[in-house]
């Protein structure tokens, strides 16, 4: 996040700050009574702690909410198949409470990630400017290493969380979507969501990581627990039994138990929890089964 701090002060924030909380500076110096031109300064300046948590707080809450509405809306219209729509566990009016479940939970997830961003600013974290400090050959390595270790971490949280003591409270909401759309990725308790999200903060405090490529593995994971939300169940493809996909999880939203990971089988594989997709689970079925029921009710 301070990347994007450090872009946003550069382009606006300066000015923003300059405007709501002015240093007042004496336009004449001390020696001349000409006027001096003086461009607008703030009286917090971009490592005052006030401001940059201020700063966080509106970044960060105008960034999922692009994030959610775009590639949600995104996978919605062109990605998740509308007939998914008639299954008799889709929930009326599922859309819109999908959308305001998300919408209350994040100014509350925002809150508990706040210190995550915070720290990062103030160059707690591991993360590095240039591909020289470790080299090529460690930035590349980093992008698998980052992947794994937040799949297995996710894994465990997520298993977790549907522990009884836990998943009623905090899990249990997210999983009132049986049939969910894209809207739903981020439809859950804000606890929920921040636990979840835990791993991908904890990784660049633990291990060295370039500010860019955090960046562009961040935005690719908004993505990613977008698209696995479309409830497809396209089965039959050659990356199936590695990776974690829409199918994988459409079976986790059907049956809770199995398949917790996030981008990969292994962790579930080796967890005892893995569930293979096969084209007889899909709820696609159970539209047809239904159409067909009320056309036999309808003769």
């Amino acid at each position: 996040m301070d990347i994007i701090l450090d872009i946003s002060n550069e382009y606006f924030l300066d000015r923003v700050w300059a405007n709501v909380l002015p240093r007042h500076v004496s336009p004449y110096s001390n020696s001349s009574s000409i006027p001096l031109a003086v461009d607008p300064v703030s009286a917090w300046p971009r490592d005052h702690i006030g401001r940059q948590l201020i700063s966080l707080v509106v970044l960060t809450l105008i960034g999922i909410h692009c994030l959610y509405f775009i590639f949600a809306g995104l996978s919605y219209q062109f990605i998740f198949n509308h007939d998914m729509m008639r299954h008799p566990r889709f929930l009326k009016n599922q859309v819109k409470l999908e959308i305001q479940t998300s919408l209350r939970s994040f100014p509350w997830m925002m809150l508990l990630t706040l210190p995550w961003f915070q720290a990062e600013v103030m160059g707690y974290s591991k993360l590095y400017n240039s591909i020289d400090d470790y080299g090529a050959a460690y930035f590349w390595l980093s992008i698998p290493c980052f992947l794994l270790f937040t799949d297995y971490s996710v894994y465990w949280v997520h298993r977790i969380l549907h522990h009884p003591m836990l998943y009623k409270t905090f899990h249990k909401p997210h999983h009132k979507w049986i049939i969910p759309t894209p809207f739903a990725s981020y439809a859950f308790h804000p606890v929920d969501g921040y636990l979840q999200s835990v791993p991908y903060h904890l990784f660049v405090f633990m291990f060295p990581l370039h500010r860019k490529l955090y960046l562009a593995l961040f935005v690719f994971v908004n993505f990613w627990s977008i698209l696995i939300h479309d409830s497809d169940m396209i089965t039959g493809h050659f990356l199936e039994k590695v990776i974690n996909g829409p199918a994988h999880h459409t079976l986790h939203h059907l049956y809770f138990t199995v398949n917790y990971g996030q981008y990969f089988t292994w962790a579930d594989r080796v967890g005892g929890s893995y569930r293979q997709p096969e084209s007889q689970l899909d709820p696609l079925l159970e539209v047809a089964d239904s159409h067909e029921t009320e056309v036999k009710k309808m003769q």
